[in-house]
């Protein structure tokens, strides 16, 4: 287990019978989960209205990503890795199916599971999407410097060890 956090802004040392702090005092701008929305919904939001010309939303094109880099995924590995609930993740795709960006079978040892793989026509069209995420990407990072994107973005693989409840 890795050394725990014992920041100021938090002021946890650990000890048993500590006073926890408000929200009041730690601040909204120092709150990580409320950044972390904050720049997550405005991100998934010049997505969403970018994407709308290519006639996609930012599930299908979550997905098509998650397919473009993995061979194939189980509807269960693809929600969890796109963040989608698998309710939602169902809908989105029999939309891609019916768009003819992926394909689904059933595992040879197990006709139960399905896997679920992007087609010729889904990479092309999670292609067409890129540019526009890449570029939202690049906005996201501007005036952070090499050091600090990989620093952060080790910090956010910590975090996600720390909260997720998947193995994937």
């Amino acid at each position: 287990m890795g050394e725990r956090f014992s920041g100021s802004v938090l002021n946890d040392d650990g000890a048993a019978g500590e006073i926890v702090r408000s929200l009041g005092e730690i601040g909204l701008n120092a709150f990580a989960p409320y950044l972390m929305n904050r720049v997550m919904a405005r991100y998934n939001a010049n997505l969403a209205e970018e994407l709308k010309h290519l006639g996609m939303n930012t599930a299908k094109v979550r997905t098509l990503a998650v397919l473009s880099v993995t061979p194939s995924a189980t509807i269960n590995e693809l929600a969890v890795f796109a963040v989608i609930e698998q309710s939602t993740m169902s809908r989105t795709l029999d939309s891609l199916e019916e768009q003819g960006y992926i394909r689904r079978q059933s595992r040879n040892e197990d006709m139960r599971v399905r896997d679920v793989s992007i087609t010729e026509e889904g990479r092309t069209a999670f292609e067409a999407a890129w540019p526009t995420m890449y570029a939202f990407l690049l906005q996201m990072f501007e005036g952070i410097d090499e050091d600090e994107h990989r620093a952060f973005v080790t910090t956010l693989q910590k975090m996600l060890r720390n909260v997720r409840v998947n193995e994937i």
